[in-house]
C-alpha cells in the first residue's frame, strides 16, 4: 500500500483531522456529518435508522467514532479516496471558506508528507501521478509473479539486479540488469492464455512458439502493429547487443552500454508488461 492513503490512514487523525477541528469556525457537529458520510467507505456500514442514528446525534461520540475507524474497516483506496472528496462537500457545507481552505490545505500537505500518488486540484479533486502509477504497476507485477514460483524466481533474479548497481554501476552490472528483466518478460509471454492455447493445439513440438516474437504475434494485445515490433526490437536489441542475452554482434555496439540504458529498457519494458499479463488490471493500477 506504499503511496496510498489507505495505507497511512491511521496518520490522518493527528495530521489532517484534528488540527481541522481546532480551527475556530469548526462546528460542534463537524463530526457528526463527516462520519455520516465515512459510514459509506466502511466495509460494514452501520444502519443509518439505528446505530449510525445514534452516533452523529452525539458530536463526542461522533468524534471518537471517527477517530477509532481503521483502515481495515474501509473498502480500500478508491472508497477512501471518494471519502476524502466528499468529506469536502460535507465542510463546504457548513458556509465558511476559511474551514474548507483550511481542509484543502491539511490534505494536501498530508498528501506531500507521506509522498502520496495523488495530485490534489482545487476545489478539492484527487488525481493519480504518473510515479503513482508506476509505483503501483510495480507492486502488482510483485504480486502477479508471486503467484507462480517460476514468475516469482525471475522477478527475484531483476530485483536484485537493480540493487546490486547500488555499489557497482559497471556496464557488466548493467547488463545483467536487463537481461534479468528481458527474463522476466518472457517468462509473463510465456505464461499468456493465448500462448499458452496456441501451444496446446499444436501436435509436433517445432509448430509451437518459443521465440519471443513469435509469442508476441500470438498474443493478440496490442494496439498497432507498430507497438508490437516496438517490443520486438527492444528484445532483438538485447539478443543482438553484446554481452547481454548472447554473444550479440559486436560490430553492431555504437557505444558501451550505461545506467541511461537501464532507465529506459527499465521503464519501458515494465509498461510492456501490462500487454503480456493478462493478469494486470490497468484501470485498477491507474485509480484503485
Amino acid at each position: 500500500m506504499r503511496g496510498e492513503v489507505i495505507g497511512v490512514w491511521s496518520e490522518m487523525w493527528r495530521e489532517v483531522w484534528s488540527k481541522l477541528a481546532k480551527h475556530p469556525n469548526a462546528p460542534d457537529d463537524l463530526f457528526c456529518e463527516l462520519f455520516r458520510e465515512l459510514n459509506t467507505a466502511r466495509n460494514a456500514r452501520l444502519d443509518p435508522a439505528t446505530t449510525l442514528a445514534d452516533i452523529v446525534d452525539n458530536p463526542a461520540q461522533a468524534r471518537a467514532a471517527f477517530r477509532k475507524t481503521k483502515a481495515s474497516d474501509l473498502q480500500g483506496e478508491v472508497a477512501v479516496v471518494g471519502f476524502l472528496e466528499r468529506a469536502h462537500h460535507v465542510i463546504e457545507d457548513f458556509g465558511c471558506g476559511d474551514l474548507t481552505n483550511r481542509y484543502f490545505v491539511l490534505a494536501q500537505a498530508f498528501l506531500e508528507k507521506y509522498s502520496l500518488r495523488y495530485d490534489l486540484r482545487r476545489p478539492f479533486s484527487l488525481h493519480p501521478t504518473l510515479p503513482g502509477v508506476f509505483a503501483r504497476l510495480m507492486r502488482d507485477l510483485r504480486s502477479v509473479t508471486s503467484q507462480d514460483a517460476a514468475l516469482s524466481a525471475l522477478m527475484r533474479e531483476f530485483e536484485e539486479t537493480v540493487r546490486d548497481l547500488k555499489g557497482e554501476q559497471s556496464p557488466r552490472r548493467v547488463k545483467q540488469c536487463i537481461a534479468a528483466q528481458f527474463n522476466l518478460l518472457e517468462g509473463l509471454l510465456k505464461a499468456h492464455p493465448a500462448v499458452i492455447e496456441f501451444n496446446a493445439t499444436r501436435e509436433n513440438e517445432h509448430q509451437k512458439v518459443k521465440t519471443f516474437g513469435a509469442m508476441c504475434d500470438q498474443a493478440k494485445v496490442w494496439p498497432h502493429h507498430q507497438m508490437k515490433e516496438a517490443a520486438k526490437n527492444i528484445f532483438g536489441f538485447a539478443s543482438d547487443y553484446p554481452g547481454i542475452r548472447h554473444a550479440g554482434t559486436p560490430a553492431h555496439s555504437l557505444r558501451e552500454i550505461d545506467m541511461r540504458d537501464m532507465i529506459a529498457v527499465s521503464v519501458a519494458l515494465t509498461g510492456m508488461a501490462t500487454y503480456l499479463s493478462q493478469t494486470l488490471n490497468a484501470e485498477a493500477i491507474y485509480s484503485d
